[in-house]
């Protein structure tokens, strides 16, 4: 009888990785798919798929019963980890969209900053903006603020407040580096 000790070490071959390992990158490549799978078809668009896998995105998408879609995911996986030469590329289209959404929504979280501080606070901060942005219109930002000041007093509809962003929103695009609330 020989000792497990003395073997070779045959089965722990280093170029192959542990069931843990693949399951791993299955698991990831199962969360790309349904990465994939959420997207709009214009984001869907923008990444590097070839045909057969966009069919297959497609096909997810159409299945709307909850273990079915499910499987359909977990088949497109199947297909994409058959095209593991192609996931990197995936995956950076994937992050790049990511990242700049996290930008966008950043910008508007900064933007609703500015116009909640020039609701509460008044000129003070109108007049911090405008040495910002010395091309605004400094009697339209005050006179926006002051009906979105009423209309949230008077529990009215926000229609000054949501001009008074879309005011904000044209003065900071293309402007660098004036984007601190």
């Amino acid at each position: 009888m020989r000792d497990h000790h003395d073997d070779d070490h045959d089965d722990d071959l280093p170029d192959e990785p542990s069931r843990s390992q693949r399951r791993r990158e299955a698991l990831a490549v199962f969360e790309l798919a349904e990465r994939l799978v959420a997207l709009s078809d214009p984001q869907l668009a923008q990444i590097p798929l070839d045909d057969d896998l966009r069919d297959e995105v497609m096909k997810a998408r159409a299945v709307t019963q909850h273990i079915a879609r499910k499987r359909q995911v977990q088949f497109l996986a199947k297909q994409m980890r058959r095209r593991d030469d192609e996931l990197p590329a995936i995956r950076a289209a994937l992050d790049h969209d990511r990242d700049l959404s996290r930008r966008e929504t950043a910008g508007l979280h900064r933007l609703e900053k500015w116009r909640d501080r020039l609701i509460d606070q008044g000129d003070d901060v109108l007049n911090e903006l405008l040495e910002q942005m010395p091309h605004a219109d400094r009697q339209h930002l005050r006179q926006l603020t002051r009906q979105a000041r009423t209309e949230r007093l008077e529990n009215r509809p926000p229609h000054a407040y949501r001009e008074l962003f879309r005011v904000l929103r044209e003065l900071f695009e293309g402007e660098p580096g004036t984007d601190e609330p």
